[in-house]
């Protein structure tokens, strides 16, 4: 998983930006988690609790992205895709959706993920 962190010339905010096949990261790190420690404490003690096996998987369900994290992986979606699929739209959008549709989805493992967490935190000194 290849990854930089920025900060926006123009709002300053820290910004991400993953290679394609993890681009959903970047803006779920910057809507979901932001320079927010409580969401970071929550994300961390989640892979924690799954690893020592207090829970076969955790949900974490955001506004506009969802996390599942399960034993050695964690799944990002976007909401929108998990609420919907190509047989619910005319014809004609069917292949955009699909398009979007795997752009809207990542994953990891669950060390690479707590390694990411945590090059956030340090980037947006949390």
């Amino acid at each position: 998983m290849e990854y930089e962190f920025i900060n926006d010339p123009v709002t300053g905010l820290a910004k991400a930006n993953f290679s394609l096949e993890h681009e959903v990261m970047g803006p779920w790190l910057e809507v979901e988690v932001g320079g927010d420690t409580d969401k970071l404490t929550e994300l961390l003690t989640a892979i924690s609790d799954v690893g020592k096996g207090a829970h076969h998987e955790v949900m974490i369900t955001g506004h506009e992205y969802s996390v599942e994290i399960s034993h050695g992986d964690v799944v990002i979606k976007n909401n929108a895709s998990m609420n919907g699929t190509a047989a619910d739209l005319p014809i004609e959008l069917a292949e955009e959706f699909e398009n979007y549709d795997q752009n809207s989805e990542a994953s990891c493992g669950t060390e690479d993920f707590k390694s990411l967490l945590m090059s956030w935190a340090r980037f947006t000194n949390n």
